[in-house]
């Protein structure tokens, strides 16, 4: 029996997944949480044999968590859902260990076939989001220009950057002044767009 554990914070996409899951003779859903931060104790204590995770989770996001799975618990690998074709999450993913990365959209039986594969140690990639990575260029901004930049298309002005990233001002001011160049964009509000379009932040 396949001991799966099911990460989605959207209520109806959860109940389908694991009421899609439960169907199989084979597979029997020990858990199924609405936040990231649980996951990996909520895995070693039900000795999960594969987590199902989406990546946009409160709390601890499904990558960070994968990559903590990685460690504490790596008898147990794990396969991402996602919404969006993000060549950076896949990236990230890849760089993890994470054994699958799927869109939410697959169909039922190509969503199970996945499943299997993963716990039975195989790599799933849907191909669309291969493709997409493969002919994305690598983000020319550096770790901390993303954070600021990631920051300021939340909402935040260079103040509120600054204290959250402890930072002084007139540095936050340089690393967007250097995104908005390296970019090549006309100003913070296109830089924002065009590192988002790029799947960069």
């Amino acid at each position: 029996m396949l001991r799966v554990l099911v990460a989605e914070d959207m209520r109806l996409l959860r109940d389908t997944l694991v009421a899609a899951l439960e169907l199989e003779d084979d597979i029997r859903v020990v858990a199924a949480l609405d936040r990231g931060e649980a996951i990996v104790d909520t895995a070693l204590a039900e000795q999960a044999d594969l987590c199902i995770v989406d990546i946009d989770l409160p709390g601890v996001d499904g990558l960070t968590a994968a990559a903590d799975l990685a460690v504490r618990y790596p008898a147990c690998p794990v396969l991402i859902l996602t919404a969006l074709s993000n060549p950076r999450h896949l990236k990230r993913a890849m760089e993890i260990g994470v054994r699958g990365f799927v869109l939410k959209d697959t169909p039922r039986q190509a969503l199970l076939a996945a499943v299997r594969t993963v716990a039975a140690g195989g790599h799933i990639l849907d191909p669309d989001l291969a493709f997409t990575a493969l002919r994305t260029p690598d983000s020319p901004l550096t770790d901390r220009e993303t954070d600021v930049l990631r920051s300021f298309s939340a909402g935040a002005d260079p103040r509120e950057i600054a204290a959250h990233l402890n930072l002084t001002y007139g540095t936050v001011r340089n690393y967007l002044a250097s995104a908005v160049t390296k970019l090549q964009a006309r100003n913070k509000v296109d830089a924002v767009r065009i590192a988002t379009a790029s799947g960069w932040l």
